[in-house]
């Protein structure tokens, strides 16, 4: 084989979609949480946060499905010990 097997982004839009939806309103309720005049100032560290959180959990679910194709087309040796 020529290197390990790609995955789709489908998969992972899939994968991520609960997270996504809970990040969004994470964030929606933080900007409005915020008082007038300061929705910036008042959501922006909280808002930041949870992007971080998110982009990571995105990223190990990213690597998690390249891992899991991998091992899906990984052909062990007929071979006995040697």
């Amino acid at each position: 084989m020529d290197g390990a097997p790609k995955v789709g982004p489908k998969k992972l839009v899939e994968a991520m979609k609960a997270e996504m939806d809970s990040y969004v309103e994470s964030v929606m309720q933080a900007v409005n949480a915020a008082a007038d005049g300061e929705w910036i100032a008042g959501s922006e560290e909280q808002v930041r946060d949870l992007s971080a959180e998110f982009r990571k959990r995105m990223f190990e679910q990213a690597v998690q499905h390249r891992i899991d194709a991998a091992e899906a087309a990984f052909s062990p040796s007929d071979r006995k010990d040697c």
